[in-house]
């Protein structure tokens, strides 16, 4: 049995993994991220991946890298990663130097993409667009079993489209970008202010928090939600249409079969959902030419990632063993 090594390089963490042939992971081991030391931080990854493979010994066909910012087409170079402070880093290079196997960095939307396409919620469906919707949101788009990187690997930012002209500003420099409205920040900002001026039914809500608005955290309104706060319910609900409405333009351009929800906020299931599908249903074009697609939660968790880039490294190392 062969294995490749999967790596999720987070601000604050890097998990590593060693993945089998069917996805599944054997063995992890996590460290701390240097931040805005590129070198310091692939020595941390071969560091992991050395403590990871030395138990099967010629057994570890490539080593996958996922980072949060685009990468170029050919898989070698990070353009740029904020939460990392890299910027044009030769990422494959460097480790391929000291791992002496074959590295693909990819964009880590894309590594949780392929993960769920592979292993997760996606298996089975050809055309999928998965959508992680955390503190902003990120996303990875397959086509006919195909991973779409564009042509200069930046496709899958659709938490930057624009939904709203001249909107909130994003941090990205424009204005009225998706995750503004759909995210986890755009979740807490409306629940604080439902909060504010609704205090009357929000007890429960502010009850988890510090007693005001502005203390609602995201890891109070699910569990509100849960408990039958009107005002944590509403805030899902709000989110949920706005993410609906996100979906019904991706459908128009990339018809896929399904959409694949991951992140953080889609821990609330149903409460952010339930809204999503019935906005993707009411606003989606051609209806009379193709079903609804289907809006599935992720399986895989935050291990998503690491094992998809660990796949899209075994399948590189096959092809280049193949030429």
């Amino acid at each position: 049995m062969t294995f490749s090594v999967g790596v999720d390089v987070g601000g604050t963490k890097i998990l590593a993994g060693l993945v089998d042939e069917s996805g599944a992971i054997v063995t992890t081991a996590r460290r701390e991220s240097p931040r805005n030391d590129a070198n310091k931080a692939l020595a941390v990854v071969a560091e992991v991946v050395a403590e990871l493979s030395a138990p099967y010994p010629g057994a570890v066909v490539g080593v996958g890298l996922g980072v949060a910012g685009p990468v170029d087409s050919s898989r070698s170079t990070v353009f740029f990663a904020p939460n990392l402070g890299w910027s044009n880093v030769p990422a494959r290079a460097l480790l391929e130097e000291v791992v002496g196997v074959p590295v693909v960095v990819e964009n880590d939307g894309n590594a949780a993409a392929w993960g769920e396409f592979k292993f997760g919620a996606g298996a089975g469906v050809e055309d999928l667009t998965m959508v992680t919707v955390g503190t902003g949101i990120g996303g990875g788009i397959i086509i006919d079993g195909v991973l779409l990187r564009g042509a200069h690997g930046a496709a899958g930012e659709i938490g930057h489209m624009n939904a709203i002209p001249d909107g909130l500003p994003c941090a990205c420099g424009r204005n009225g970008c998706w995750e503004q409205y759909a995210s986890g920040n755009a979740l807490v900002r409306d629940a604080r202010a439902l909060a504010a001026s609704r205090r009357g039914e929000a007890g429960l809500l502010l009850s988890l928090g510090d007693g005001t608005p502005e203390g609602v955290q995201g890891v109070h309104l699910t569990k509100a939600a849960e408990l039958g706060d009107l005002v944590a319910i509403d805030a899902f609900r709000g989110v949920g249409t706005w993410l609906g409405r996100g979906l019904a333009d991706l459908a128009a351009i990339l018809d896929p079969t399904a959409f694949v929800i991951g992140g953080g906020v889609s821990e609330a299931g149903d409460f952010l959902l339930t809204s999503a599908r019935q906005t993707l249903s009411d606003k989606l074009s051609g209806k009379r030419q193709r079903p609804t697609p289907e809006i599935r939660l992720a399986m895989l968790g935050n291990r998503a990632g690491l094992i998809g880039a660990a796949d899209l490294a075994r399948t590189n190392s096959q092809s280049l063993r193949a030429s």
